[in-house]
């Protein structure tokens, strides 16, 4: 028999209000947007996102890069995100992204969602999506 071991802990906790974002799904969110090409550097690394994400909110996931374009230099990497009212790691107009070695973990949603279906030659690698939920407040796949 095979397992899976992850590890949900990290040092930098990035978290929604402990006592009422559950009751409410209603958590933090990272949104980043700029006006174009690499015009944006974001950079998430070794963060652990607890209670994130907005449940029945349109665009409120855990992290959401949103109509970018090319991201060259902006990644992703060695997050662990659990507990989350509304996908994970969206991916929304932006190209050239790199969303690696990851841990995602009771989310409801599209754990990592590419919106519209435009987004071209981004790197998604060695994520591990666990015990993934079935959201009503987003589209029928959700």
């Amino acid at each position: 028999m095979r397992a899976e071991v992850a590890l949900l802990t990290r040092n930098v906790r990035f978290r929604g209000d402990p006592k009422t974002s559950r009751m409410n799904e209603y958590g933090a969110n990272i949104f980043l947007h700029s006006d174009g090409d690499d015009s944006l550097i974001g950079r998430i690394e070794n963060v652990e996102m607890t209670d994130v994400g907005q449940g029945f909110k349109i665009g409120r996931y855990a992290v959401h890069f949103h109509q970018i374009g090319a991201v060259h230099k902006s990644y992703v990497k060695g997050c662990a995100t659990h507990r989350g009212f509304n996908r994970a790691y969206t991916l929304h107009g932006t190209n050239y992204m790199k969303i690696m070695n990851n841990v995602v973990y009771d989310v409801k949603g599209h754990n990592i969602f590419i919106e519209d279906a435009v987004e071209k030659k981004n790197f998604l690698y060695r994520n591990c999506l666990v015990d993934v939920r079935r959201s009503w407040s987003g589209l029928n796949t959700d």
